[in-house]
């Protein structure tokens, strides 16, 4: 299917690396290998992660509110992970899906297709900007592919990286700030023991659950965080979970 700059679409969540590159193979042929990065970074171990977090009392107390532990789906294609946490950033949901499926209806795709880093550079900032991404936006999608692309960001890079060390470096593309990375560890690759100082919801429920005088800062969450690790990433999805939950009484 042709679309901007008259380039071939991959298959939905299709590897792009120069490893992986599998253009034009069945579907089966590429999906082993596409996974096997991400499942790598996957070591989560419930059973392990409760019984370590219901040591801290108040943490106990929310894992029999919210109940197992489910976490999320595995994600095969950070491009579009992250391109579609930028697209995001400060709107609504329905209107940050509605500009999202405008973007990616620029190459004829829908659902979980998504164009490749070579095809968003060879978009013009015209058609981006028809798409609904502002200015602003449209050079944050840009410098993502741009990282892709060369080959800075990747697969393989992120299943050899520490969580810092991809911090460090999805920070250099402009318009991702830690945050952005911080979700991006927990969300999609899975990462165990993260704990996003800033992240409101987290801060919300520590004000609940632990009964705070004020929101905490920074070094607050990271000091009662630390009887978290290294299973933080759990503690934070049953802290989000938590505001979820309706108090019978």
């Amino acid at each position: 299917m042709a679309g901007v700059g008259g380039l071939a679409v991959w298959p939905a969540g299709a590897c792009w690396c120069s490893a992986c590159s599998m253009v034009g193979h069945a579907r089966e042929a590429w999906l082993p290998r596409l996974r096997y990065p991400l499942l790598v970074n996957r070591r989560i171990d419930p059973a392990a992660a409760v019984a370590h977090l219901s040591r801290d009392a108040v943490m106990a107390g929310v894992i029999e509110t919210v109940g197992p532990f489910r976490g999320w789906p595995p994600s095969t294609d950070p491009f579009r992970a992250l391109s579609r946490s930028v697209i995001f950033q400060q709107l609504s949901g329905k209107a940050a899906g509605t500009i999202f499926r405008r973007f990616i209806g620029l190459w004829g795709l829908e659902d979980e297709a998504f164009p490749l880093p070579h095809q968003v550079l060879a978009a013009s900032d015209d058609d981006l900007r028809g798409a609904g991404l502002s200015r602003q936006k449209a050079a944050s999608v840009r410098s993502l592919a741009e990282h892709f692309a060369s080959g800075e960001l990747s697969l393989e890079h992120f299943d050899a990286w520490d969580d810092e060390e991809i911090i460090a470096h999805l920070t250099r593309v402009r318009g991702v700030g830690r945050w952005t990375a911080e979700m991006f560890l927990m969300f999609h690759l899975g990462r165990p023991d993260v704990l996003p100082v800033n992240d409101v919801g987290i801060n919300r429920a520590m004000l609940k659950q632990y009964r705070l005088d004020a929101l905490p800062k920074p070094a607050d969450v990271l000091r009662i965080g630390e009887n978290w690790r290294p299973w933080a990433t759990v503690a934070c999805w049953y802290l989000w979970r938590s505001e979820d939950v309706t108090d019978p009484g």
